[in-house]
């Protein structure tokens, strides 16, 4: 199933310290999942000033609990960079599920 994953990064001082700690590691932890065709899609939302505020996501996983399996081994939220996580369930086009 299908799900769009809207991650917000905290909105304190220490917020893009944080990110900036663990981004190489997701992104790597990205890229394998994106491989194993389990992430889609992606982007860092931002704010009108560029800057970096979070992270979008459209994801393929068999199940709810397998995509939170994912999320507790993230490295953003390990690294408590996402402090708000909104998920929805959502269908892709098969035009954009073609390798």
């Amino acid at each position: 199933m299908q799900y769009i994953v809207m991650a917000y990064d905290g909105t304190d001082e220490k917020a893009p310290e944080r990110r900036l700690a663990v981004r190489e590691e997701h992104l790597k932890s990205v890229e394998k999942r994106f491989n194993d065709r389990e992430h889609l899609y992606g982007a860092a939302m931002c704010d009108d000033d560029g800057k970096m505020i979070g992270s979008m996501m459209v994801v393929d996983y068999p199940s709810r609990e397998a995509l939170d399996n994912w999320l507790e081994v993230e490295p953003y939220v390990v690294g408590d960079v996402w402090r708000k996580i909104a998920i929805q369930p959502c269908k892709v086009a098969p035009l954009f599920m073609k390798p």
